[in-house]
């Protein structure tokens, strides 16, 4: 700021049309006497308005990314819950949850393509595909992606996603979406609880308070409906979604570390090519034992089946590359907010009864996932906010005292005035 306003002054001061009139005659030049005074005045206005540029620059880069963000919000609600309902859908005419996750998992293989043409379009420095690909792979260690990796690094992850993808469109089935959606933000109480375990992260009480509130909410989800079979089998399926979510996220964490966007990219892919080569063999096997079985391939819901991938697919990508535009906790907070549009619909098109028991759960699990959003350091912000206040309350008191305490003599001096006010 101060750099700013030395810069401009002495530009200020040259350019000033005051110095012009140095010429002028007497009269002229005495009433222009104070000349230096205004060209700093006028250096200190240049001066305050390249500040005020920057000050606007940052506020509008703010703004963009807070629009950037609710439209985000907006649309990892959208996915997700729209992808829930159309599982819910696709079910009814297609009862295949798993040849469904194998399905929507395949998609996972155009994640490294939509990269590389977001790479062209933005980068300076344009890379082949193939350049692309080996810079990518050296997250995979200096070797690059070979068939060890690849069964050490990639394989562990791919049956993780399947069984996270699994475990909650078979959980659709038995009990209704809204359930579904809120008993699955406690992945994220899981995910703190295996950090703190495993990768022995910073001990929060608060985290502490929001996994008690999630386990609460997981207990009281369950008697809300009078702990009938299949609303238990429903909710132990959840849970156990959540689970294998939260050990994915933790698990990457400690043997992978973290990710470019990139590399992200590339590793999503790799999953769909485990997919492919090893998952395939389970929906035949499924198929011929008729436990996902269809008669004909002309009643499988093909537009359901291509809409939910898609939805899926742009969820993923939402939630994984999003952060390079918008804050991270906006994004998590799409997640919640499809909670309530899950319920609007169920509301609509099932016989969901919101007792007091389940409304009283929802809002305990999505309190805990609220809690879990704060950053590692709130209470120091807090605390650091409180004293801030305290000093300015410490403040208003002395200067409440000195205007008490000068009362009288301001009316004194109001019924006898100076005459230094008459000497104009």
């Amino acid at each position: 700021m101060k750099k700013h306003s030395a810069r401009v002054a002495p530009l200020s001061a040259c350019n000033s049309p005051v110095l012009t009139l140095t010429k002028v005659e007497g009269d002229e030049r005495s009433r222009e006497s104070p000349a230096p005074a205004e060209a700093q005045m006028q250096a200190g206005v240049e001066g305050g308005g390249r500040v005020n540029r920057c000050c606007w620059k940052c506020s509008v880069t703010q703004l963009k990314k807070i629009v950037w963000g609710v439209a985000m919000v907006l649309g990892v609600c959208s996915s997700w819950s729209g992808s829930t309902q159309l599982a819910k859908l696709t079910f009814k005419k297609f009862d295949a949850p798993f040849t469904l996750t194998w399905f929507a998992t395949n998609w996972n293989f155009l994640f490294f393509p939509l990269y590389y043409l977001g790479h062209v379009f933005k980068s300076a420095e344009k890379q082949s595909p193939k350049q692309r690909y080996r810079e990518c792979c050296r997250f995979f260690g200096d070797n690059g992606l070979t068939l060890k990796v690849f069964f050490t690094k990639a394989a562990p992850f791919g049956v993780l996603w399947t069984l996270t993808n699994y475990l909650y469109l078979h959980a659709i089935k038995k009990i209704n979406t809204t359930d579904v959606s809120v008993l699955f933000c406690c992945n994220k109480a899981f995910v703190f609880l295996l950090s703190w375990i495993v990768l022995r992260d910073r001990f929060m009480g608060v985290r502490i308070v929001a996994a008690i509130f999630a386990i609460a909410g997981i207990v009281m989800m369950t008697y809300a409906d009078g702990f009938h079979s299949h609303s238990v089998i429903g909710i132990a399926l959840v849970v156990g979604s959540a689970s294998m979510s939260a050990l994915y996220k933790v698990l990457f964490k400690l043997l992978l570390g973290s990710a470019k966007f990139g590399e992200a990219a590339l590793f999503l892919s790799v999953l769909a090519v485990f997919n492919v080569l090893f998952v395939t063999c389970i929906p035949v096997i499924l198929y011929f034992t008729k436990v996902e079985y269809w008669s004909s391939f002309d009643i499988v819901p093909w537009g359901n089946l291509c809409g939910f991938s898609i939805l899926l697919l742009t969820f993923n990508i939402l939630l994984n590359f999003g952060i390079a535009i918008t804050y991270p906790t906006l994004i998590s907070l799409g997640i919640v907010l499809s909670v309530p549009v899950n319920a609007v619909v169920d509301h609509y098109t099932s016989e969901i009864v919101f007792n007091s028991v389940r409304v009283i759960a929802i809002i305990i699990i999505g309190l805990g996932f609220l809690l879990l959003l704060l950053p590692e350091e709130w209470d120091v912000w807090v605390i650091k906010l409180l004293t801030r206040l305290k000093v300015r309350k410490k403040e208003e008191i002395p200067e409440g005292n000195g205007d008490i305490a000068s009362g009288l003599p301001n009316k004194s001096r109001r019924t006898r005035p100076s005459m230094s006010s008459f000497a104009h």
